[in-house]
C-alpha cells in the first residue's frame, strides 16, 4: 500500500479527456486542423488498458486527432521528457474509444423502432 494519502483519479481523468475530445474533434475535422493531446506515457497505457484503443494507428497527418505520449526519465542529475509514442485517429475513432455509436442515424433508427413497438392501434392517430 502506498504511504500517500492522495493520488490521481485515473478513471475520471481518462473519461473527462475522452469526452472533451469527442466534443471538440468534429470542429477540428470541419476546419481541417489537427488537435494534439500531450500526455504522460503512464496515462496513455491506462487509456489503452481501460478503453478501446486497439484501432488507433501510428500517427499520420490525415487524421485530425493526435495523441503524443511522453516519458519522464532521469539523465544523470537532470530529469527530461522524451516523446515515447504518437498515435492518431478521427471522430469515429474517438467514439469507438468511448464505446459510443459513431453514427447518430443508427441511434435514431433504434429509438424509432422501440417507439414503434410500444405504440398500439388504439394510440395511433387516425386521419
Amino acid at each position: 500500500m502506498s504511504p500517500k494519502l492522495f493520488g490521481m483519479n485515473w478513471k475520471m481523468t481518462a473519461k473527462t479527456i475522452l469526452i472533451q475530445l469527442h466534443h471538440k474533434i468534429q470542429t477540428f475535422e470541419n476546419i481541417n486542423k489537427h488537435l494534439v493531446l500531450a500526455v504522460q506515457d503512464h496515462l496513455l497505457e491506462y487509456l489503452k488498458k481501460e478503453f478501446s484503443f486497439d484501432h488507433l494507428e501510428d500517427a499520420h497527418l490525415g487524421n485530425p486527432m493526435h495523441v503524443h505520449a511522453y516519458a519522464l526519465s532521469k539523465d544523470r542529475q537532470n530529469y527530461r521528457i522524451d516523446l515515447a509514442k504518437r498515435l492518431s485517429t478521427d471522430l469515429d475513432g474517438i467514439a469507438v474509444c468511448l464505446g459510443l455509436q459513431s453514427d447518430a442515424k443508427v441511434e435514431l433508427e433504434n429509438v424509432l423502432e422501440e417507439l414503434g413497438r410500444k405504440i398500439s392501434a388504439e394510440t395511433r392517430m387516425g386521419i
